[in-house]
């Protein structure tokens, strides 16, 4: 099945509403390829972009890439800075590209930590991109789930002790409200590249019914193609949240 065959076939069923992409593996393809990390990282950039363009054209509502953690501080200094040079350098020969789509771009993560030249680029991207209404792509960068749900306890505790929150008040629906996605729906679909099996610290309260799918090819070379073979392995689940098979029938009919 040719690419424009699976793009149909995958339009044929219910899409994700949202894709969470945990996008691993660059360093060991650089390795595999005798390349160095900045051509693997920059080869894995042009894979975001087509993951992106990809739920462009599928309709896929929310995309969020898993591109850099609060624990990747802790890399050689030499890797971070070659790093945040190409963050640097992809927002400012992409932004006009990013532009002329209907695209709407957000940050997951702390823009205190980025240096000033990527927390500028990046945050006058999102005000560029504030008013569009096609896919939404949420940028984890220099983020952490455990940070998140901290910050979203200490905004809880600061509304109690003004009085604005009554302790009773705080449950599973009003606690996301106060988390980075407070504005939207949950994963539907976690993709994990590289063969590693684990989250790693990534939209923890979040995923907490997202199908996770698993695969052993290294981000560089993840294409549209695997992206798609993604898509239909979720199209092909039952997600039951809890529920019986009969339940869930009940409900469809």
């Amino acid at each position: 099945m040719d690419l424009e065959e699976k793009k149909k076939k995958v339009k044929e069923r219910p899409l994700p509403r949202h894709v969470a992409l945990i996008m691993d593996g660059n360093a060991r393809w650089a390795e595999r390829n005798k390349v160095s990390k900045a051509e693997a990282y920059l080869q894995g950039i042009n894979r975001a972009w087509e993951a992106v363009l990809l739920c462009e054209e599928l309709g896929i509502e929310f995309l969020t890439l898993y591109a850099f953690s609060k624990e990747n501080w802790r890399r050689p200094p030499e890797e971070v800075e070659n790093l945040m040079r190409l963050f640097e350098d992809f927002l400012k020969k992409w932004r006009d590209e990013i532009l002329r789509h209907p695209l709407r771009v957000k940050l997951l993560g702390d823009v205190d930590d980025l240096p000033p030249t990527v927390r500028t680029l990046l945050l006058e991207t999102i005000a560029l991109t504030e008013s569009k209404r096609g896919t939404t792509v949420n940028l984890a960068l220099s983020y952490s789930g455990r940070w998140e749900i901290l910050q979203a306890v200490r905004k809880i505790a600061n509304q109690v002790k003004e009085g604005t929150l009554l302790p009773e008040e705080i449950n599973e629906l009003l606690f996301p409200k106060f988390l980075l996605t407070g504005d939207t729906p949950d994963p539907d679909l976690l993709i994990r590249t590289s063969g590693e099996k684990r989250v790693s610290n990534f939209l923890l309260w979040q995923l907490a019914y997202t199908e996770l799918y698993f695969t052993e090819i290294l981000w560089p070379d993840f294409t549209q193609d695997e992206f798609l073979n993604a898509i239909l392995d979720y199209q092909n689940r039952e997600r039951r949240f809890g529920m019986t098979r009969d339940q869930i029938k009940k409900e469809r009919l």
